[in-house]
C-alpha cells in the first residue's frame, strides 16, 4: 500500500497517477470538503484525515509500506503561524505516525528553495548546504527545510528509511494557481521577461518529477539519499514565455523589466503586505521574482545518474497540455 499526502494538489495527484499506471494501490489521506473528482477517476482508497491531525494519520498509515509525503502550505504568503503548523507540524505528525506503523520508506517532498536564494551565475547540487541567505518573511523556505529536517532526523536516528525530492518550480495538469496567473498575465498582454530572458529556468514537470519519486521509492541505494528534480533539459525564461504564449494563442512576450528593480519592489510590497496584514500576496514578491529571473541553476544530473531519470514530459509537449487542460478545466467551468 502506498499512502500519498496532498493527493488533492499538483504533484500529489501526479504520484497517484503514477502509482496507479504502475497498478500499485494507493490510499489517499483527504480532508473533508476537498474536491475529490479527479482522484476518484483513478481507483485509489480514501483515508479522511489531515497532516495536522495525528489520530487521522495513525489509521490512514495502518498497512502502508510507502508514504509519499507531498502535503504542504504552499506559496509565499501567509502567516507564519500557517507554515508553522501544516508544514512543519504536519510533517512532524506524519513522521511519528509513519514511525509508529512501521511504513518502510518516507518519500518526502521537499524543494530547491530549501537550498536559500543564489543568484549569481553557477551551479547548486545536493552537496550544497541549505539555508543559504534567506530573508526574514521567506516563511516558504523556511519551514520547508525545518520540516525536511524532521525527516532526516528520524532517518539518522534509525526509525524509517527516507528519500527526500526537491523539486523546482512545477507546473503541468491539475495546476490552479501558477498557470492561472501566467495565463492571464499573458493573454492581456501584461507579462515581462525580468532581465535579457536568457537565465536557464528550473522549471519542471508534475509527472515527470512524480516518476522520479515512485523510482526512488522501491530502490535500497536510494535509501538516505536527496535528488534535485528540477528540470527537464535546459529551457531559458524567454523561451518558456514563447512556449506559454504559443500554447494561448497570444504575441510573444517582448517586453522587458530589469531584475534588481523588480526584485526591490518585490521588497517594498512585502513591506506593506506585512504592515497592513494583506491577506491576499502582493503583485511582485521577492520569492516570485528569484523563481524567475535568476542567474543560478539547480542541476539534475544526480537523479538523471542514479535513477536513470529523463523527461518522459518535454516542455513542448507539457506546457500545451497544461494549458489545454486549464482551458478546458477551469475556464471552461466557469471557475
Amino acid at each position: 500500500m502506498n499512502l500519498v499526502t496532498g493527493g488533492t494538489g499538483l504533484l500529489g495527484s501526479h504520484i497517484v497517477e503514477q502509482l496507479r499506471k504502475r497498478n500499485m494501490p494507493v490510499r489517499v489521506l483527504v480532508r473533508r470538503g476537498s474536491d475529490r473528482t479527479w482522484l476518484q477517476t483513478q481507483g485509489v482508497e480514501f483515508a479522511d484525515g489531515d497532516i495536522t491531525d495525528p489520530a487521522s494519520l495513525q489509521r490512514a498509515c495502518a498497512g502502508v509500506d510507502v508514504l509519499y509525503h507531498a502535503a504542504a502550505k504552499v506559496g509565499d504568503w501567509g502567516p507564519w503561524e500557517d507554515f508553522q503548523r501544516i508544514t512543519i507540524d504536519g510533517t512532524r505528525n506524519v513522521v511519528e505516525a509513519a514511525v509508529a506503523a512501521k511504513v518502510r520508506r518516507l518519500v518526502h517532498i521537499s524543494s530547491i528553495s530549501c537550498y536559500g536564494y543564489h543568484t549569481k551565475d553557477g551551479t547548486v547540487d545536493e552537496t550544497f548546504e541549505l539555508g543559504y541567505k534567506l530573508y526574514k518573511w521567506a516563511y516558504y523556505s523556511r519551514s520547508k527545510i525545518a520540516a525536511e529536517r524532521i525527516a532526516w532526523e528520524a532517518y539518522k536516528a534509525g526509525r524509517i528509511e527516507l528519500t527526500v525530492i526537491r523539486p523546482a518550480w512545477i507546473y503541468g495538469e491539475r495546476d490552479r494557481t501558477t498557470i492561472a496567473r501566467l495565463y492571464r498575465m499573458i493573454k492581456a498582454g501584461q507579462a515581462k521577461i525580468l532581465g535579457p530572458g536568457d537565465n536557464r529556468l528550473n522549471v519542471v514537470y508534475a509527472g515527470n518529477i512524480a516518476e522520479a519519486a515512485v523510482a526512488a521509492a522501491g530502490r535500497a541505494d536510494c535509501n538516505g539519499e536527496a535528488f534535485n528534480c528540477s528540470n527537464d533539459g535546459e529551457i531559458t525564461q524567454q523561451q518558456y514565455f514563447d512556449l506559454l504564449a504559443r500554447a494561448i494563442g497570444a504575441p510573444p512576450v517582448t517586453r522587458h523589466a530589469p531584475y534588481r528593480a523588480a526584485y526591490c519592489v518585490g521588497f517594498v510590497l512585502e513591506c506593506l503586505g506585512h504592515a497592513f496584514k494583506w491577506a491576499k500576496p502582493p503583485f511582485v514578491t521577492r520569492y516570485a521574482v528569484w523563481l524567475m529571473g535568476r542567474r543560478s541553476y539547480f542541476s539534475a544530473e544526480k537523479a538523471r545518474r542514479v535513477l536513470g531519470w529523463k523527461a518522459t514530459v518535454p516542455y513542448e509537449v507539457g506546457v500545451p497540455n497544461t494549458v489545454r487542460w486549464y482551458e478546458q478545466n477551469v475556464l471552461g467551468a466557469g471557475r
